[in-house]
């Protein structure tokens, strides 16, 4: 479950990192009304679960409450990497002398956390770690120990950040403990012109499993969701993430959804969306899936990529077959079989014959044909 930034300003606050003051306005009017409240000049902030708000045009600095209101009112409703502007957070404006850049993450490989820290942060922190990954200190956390005075100091020195960092790289990580958290991190973390250290922005990533203990985010598991596909989608209990590209994505297991990801785009045309129908290709699962899959107006062409285990292959044909019959079909649907009763499921897809559905035996030949369907629209 991530959180946006001004709840995540909440927890650092809360737990003794300094924040810049700041309030949260839903209209361009309550923006002019906090902004007055803040001292007149503020910064204006989208509030989105994603990242690139700054590029995108999403945060903006306003010289006082009436620019305020004009920024928040060009700023609301906008349509940053596919999420809506609903919220904008105005904060004080700071002086800054130095950015710097500080998170726990959850290293699953290595079954510990990972402090992840440079002396170089803000918006290009993503192409600094990328071109000169000397720059930034990776340094591993054992979970029952924590980070101990001498452990943050040890990153502080590893990413040569001030000595004044390490009381906020101590309080962060209580931040991470207490709110369940699988990500906590600030971008950027700043010096001012005046000596104080200061969290600008914050990300965090709560356990969905703790959710039983952090019910202040709330219960609904819609809640979670910003993007209204995956609203719909979680309403139906179906594993689906929205993405930006053109082709629909079906598949039965995460690695072979992912796999199948990876594939299409290897294929010149990129995924819609990330769909796993597990074990249960039952034909009201796939039916809610065609028909949150074909909801997406930027959808062109759907792609279902099936591996019969413990679920045959026939049995999944036979749940599209009767999805078909309470689905409208708009688009192309690409279906490859493989594995467990395979040629029966080709043989029940065969004998439907809808005119829209095409079957291709290998996962390769399955995505290259949704990518052409998907660019012939």
């Amino acid at each position: 479950m991530d959180l946006f930034e001004h709840q995540a300003r909440e927890l650092f606050a809360e737990g003794g990192i300094p924040v810049p003051d700041a309030e949260t306005a839903d209209t361009a009017r309550q923006a002019r009304e906090a902004a007055e409240r803040l001292g007149g000049r503020v910064v204006v902030k989208a509030q989105v679960k994603t990242g690139g708000r700054g590029k995108a045009g999403g945060v903006k600095l306003a010289a006082d409450p009436a620019a305020a209101e004009v920024t928040a009112r060009r700023i609301l409703g906008m349509d940053i990497k596919g999420h809506t502007v609903r919220t904008v957070m105005l904060a004080q404006p700071v002086d800054i002398e130095a950015e710097f850049y500080v998170s726990y993450v959850l290293d699953r490989a290595a079954g510990t956390f990972l402090a992840i820290a440079s002396a170089e942060g803000g918006m290009d922190i993503e192409e600094v770690a990328a071109t000169r990954p000397e720059a930034v200190a990776r340094i591993p956390i054992a979970p029952a120990e924590g980070v101990t005075e001498a452990k943050a100091a040890e990153i502080a020195a590893a990413a040569s950040l001030p000595a004044a960092t390490v009381p906020v790289l101590r309080a962060l990580w209580q931040v991470l403990v207490r709110e369940d958290a699988l990500l906590v991190e600030v971008n950027p973390l700043v010096r001012t012109v005046s000596g104080d250290i200061l969290a600008l922005d914050g990300k965090v990533t709560v356990d969905d499993n703790a959710r039983y203990r952090q019910a202040r985010w709330g219960t609904d598991e819609t809640a979670r969701h910003d993007d209204p596909l995956e609203a719909a989608a979680a309403a139906k209990g179906l594993n689906y993430v929205k993405l930006d590209g053109t082709v629909g994505v079906i598949g039965n297991g995460a690695g072979l959804v992912m796999s199948t990801l990876d594939v299409v785009a290897g294929c010149g045309a990129r995924p819609a969306n990330f769909l796993d129908i597990g074990g249960g290709a039952s034909a009201q699962v796939m039916a809610d899936g065609l028909n949150v899959i074909l909801s997406d107006p930027e959808v062109r062409s759907v792609l279902v990529n099936v591996f019969g285990g413990i679920t045959a292959c026939d049995a999944v044909a036979d749940g599209i077959v009767q999805a078909l019959d309470s689905v409208t079909l708009t688009k192309p649907l690409v279906v490859r079989l493989d594995g467990n009763n395979a040629a029966r499921g080709r043989a029940v897809l065969d004998e439907r014959a809808h005119p829209l559905v095409q079957q291709v035996t290998t996962m390769d030949g399955a995505a290259r044909r949704a990518a052409e369907l998907a660019a012939a629209v």
